[in-house]
């Protein structure tokens, strides 16, 4: 059995876009060469990227402690280059981390995983398609066809700080006592809000802010 690997590391700086809010954007994320240290970005509001050199614009829907670090499979954009007819560089869907062999579509929320020597990820909660990312890959029908494909790939909170740099071996240090996944969750919020109370199976795994979104949502 192949072990799960970080691909490629990803950071953005601040460019102009006709789909962003703000009127600029820092979805295009681009692979860099050596280390790149990533630590807690501080709340959300306030807190940007997780990684050290990398922009987020929107910190009113993006970055923060909850959003810290971004990760995608490299198999899932290989399936997306094969369906849109176009390469998809590491990258190329905004995330920070792009791996290989690591299941995150099927990541427990709560789950954890050592990059390198140090640094310890914790997934969060699943991406949520936007305008930006839509018009960023020049496709309208582009959040519900993400939506219905069902593999958004994990954000994630850092528990423990350190470098990361392509190349290193991902570990799993934590499995959470609960069948709560990335995938259940992204299909609670997007199409099948029937889920939703299911997510509450997460007990404490459970970011403060989804938890009290769905019991908004119960009533």
């Amino acid at each position: 059995m192949t072990e799960p690997v970080l691909v490629s590391v990803n950071v953005g700086r601040a460019r102009p876009s006709a789909h962003a809010e703000r009127g600029i954007t820092g979805i295009d994320k681009r692979p860099v060469d050596g280390a790149v240290e990533v630590r807690d970005p501080g709340p959300k509001g306030t807190g940007g990227s997780g990684l050290a050199g990398d922009t987020i614009c929107d910190l009113r829907h993006h970055g923060g402690s909850g959003q810290a670090v971004y990760a995608y499979a490299r198999e899932d954009l290989d399936a997306w280059e094969a369906e849109l007819g176009r390469t998809l560089p590491c990258g190329a869907f905004g995330e920070n981390l792009t791996t290989r062999d690591l299941d995150l579509t099927g990541m427990l929320v709560g789950e954890r995983w050592r990059v390198g020597d140090r640094c310890v990820l914790q997934a969060t909660s699943p991406r949520i398609p936007c305008r930006t990312f839509a018009g960023w890959l020049q496709d309208h029908g582009w959040i519900r066809r993400f939506a219905e494909r069902g593999a958004p790939g994990a954000y994630c909170s850092v528990v423990t700080p350190g470098p990361v740099r392509a190349g290193d071996p991902v570990l799993v240090v934590r499995r959470p006592d609960h069948d709560v996944t990335i995938g259940l969750m992204f299909r609670a919020l997007t199409i099948d809000k029937a889920l939703l109370p299911r997510l509450l199976a997460a007990g404490e795994d459970l970011p403060a802010d989804m938890r009290a979104y769905v019991l908004r949502r119960l009533g």
